[in-house]
């Protein structure tokens, strides 16, 4: 019998309403045996996720508020879900437990991770199934960062040990027993870990979207459902802005081959997007997978005659964005060139110690920064036994009247990175969209 671990994101277990959905999927299937639950998200547009609330609750503590009044909200949301259930299950000890918690300082990572807890504790009870607390099977190491070793072995001994059981997603606990997050959005990679730790044959993250699209559908005509793509394309695509699934929780269940499969709560029906190591063939029709932008990029441009022959050059410009904390994101260069994107943001309050620094260290004739670059990555595996593809990406947004400010493209062929002016962002997305798929 195969297993399947499920994820559902807050969207899906807003309210007593999409609880029900979410039991409805899974006891459609058994293979679906271990589940990892969100905090409860917004319910309507205005509506307040319970994770902010709690994190809410925290600063008020710290600034020496009376959490009463606002911690009432926050019971009253539980509370509504297992009424709304005609669950009999009293969770106001649990509720008591943490509001006191809080209260003696338990820090703010164990204050965001409650919701995420209590949910757990409500879904487990709602679907009859066991309960395993985060804190007891994930851990961290005593500089923060995940033990993935410590956290497969232990989690995967008690994983076998339950024929179905919920865990909540977010958090797991320090050496010293204390609780540690993951950044937002790291029920993904719960999911993902007790995946591997369950030798899963697929992980189903289920969430309020039918998969990834190919492109941003605030930007593009109805772009269609990516039915199939690759880790490698997937990561290409979250790095520059697609925002679907939680980057890091890839690595987990890529390391151990297993599938992940992005659904939609409110449409099971739909099949979603299918997230494999490789894919077989492509689509000679549909030659790119995925396209995905994102602005806010800045041009540390260099000129200096004879560049290249000048041993440790490049190293030399590279020190001074590494003294300054500042990582690059692509280095596209000439003969007597070298030009450096990065984050603008990363640029405050260093501007000038930066070229100034360039000039001095390099000798440089020429050191300026220019702003207002946006990149847009096209994507797919196809690329690579596709003839003409470059040409036709930048014949499109020529034909659209956009200038480029920058070619990047790996030996891989799996992606094009082109730098254009923000203002003309969009207008380029369109223009390689309708270019491959309209």
């Amino acid at each position: 019998m195969q297993t399947k671990v499920v994820k559902f994101g807050g969207s899906s277990l807003a309210d007593a309403k999409h609880f029900k959905q979410v039991a409805d999927i899974i006891h459609a299937d058994p293979a679906r045996r271990f589940v990892v639950p969100s905090a409860p998200g917004k319910r309507y547009k205005d509506d307040t996720k319970v994770t902010d609330m709690l994190y809410r609750c925290y600063e008020m503590i710290r600034n020496h508020e009376s959490i009463d009044e606002y911690y009432k909200n926050i019971e009253a949301r539980y509370n509504s879900i297992i009424e709304e259930l005609g669950l009999d299950f009293d969770i106001s000890g649990e509720l008591a437990y943490v509001k006191n918690a809080m209260l003696h300082a338990s820090g703010r990572d164990y204050a965001a991770s409650r919701g995420e807890y209590l949910n757990g504790l409500i879904l487990a009870k709602y679907l009859g199934f066991d309960f395993i607390d985060a804190e007891s099977v994930i851990f961290f190491r005593e500089n923060g960062t995940f033990d993935e070793e410590r956290t497969n072995t232990v989690l995967g001994e008690e994983l076998a040990r339950h024929r179905n059981a919920v865990i909540p997603g977010f958090y797991g606990s320090m050496p010293n027993g204390t609780i540690k997050t993951f950044s937002r959005g790291g029920s993904d990679i719960t999911g993902a870990i007790v995946a591997r730790a369950a030798a899963a044959d697929l992980y189903e993250n289920w969430t309020d979207v039918s998969g990834f699209l190919m492109g941003d559908p605030r930007v593009l005509d109805h772009p269609p459902t990516i039915e199939t793509i690759t880790y490698r394309e997937l990561r290409e695509l979250s790095y520059m802005g697609a925002t679907v699934l939680h980057d890091e929780s890839i690595f987990p269940v890529r390391e151990a081959g297993i599938p992940i499969n992005i659904r939609n709560t409110n449409a099971p029906e739909d099949k979603g997007t299918m997230i494999v190591s490789s894919a077989e063939g492509y689509d000679k029709k549909r030659v790119i997978t995925g396209l995905a932008g994102k602005k806010g990029f800045s041009v540390i441009h260099i000129e200096k005659d004879r560049m290249n022959a000048e041993v440790g050059f490049g190293r030399r410009v590279l020190e001074v964005l590494e003294d300054n904390e500042i990582s690059f994101e692509h280095l596209p260069s000439g003969i007597d060139t070298m030009s450096i994107v990065v984050a603008t943001s990363a640029l405050e309050g260093r501007r000038e110690r930066i070229l100034n620094s360039i000039t001095r260290l390099v000798k440089a004739d020429l050191v300026e920064i220019l702003d207002g670059l946006c990149l847009i990555a096209v994507v797919g595996r196809g690329m690579v036994k596709s003839r003409g593809t470059a040409a036709r990406v930048f014949g499109a947004v020529y034909n659209a009247g956009v200038n480029v400010r920058m070619i990047d493209q790996g030996s891989s062929e799996l992606n094009i990175i082109l730098g254009v002016n923000e203002d003309d962002y969009e207008k380029a997305l369109s223009a390689i969209f309708n270019e491959f798929v309209k």
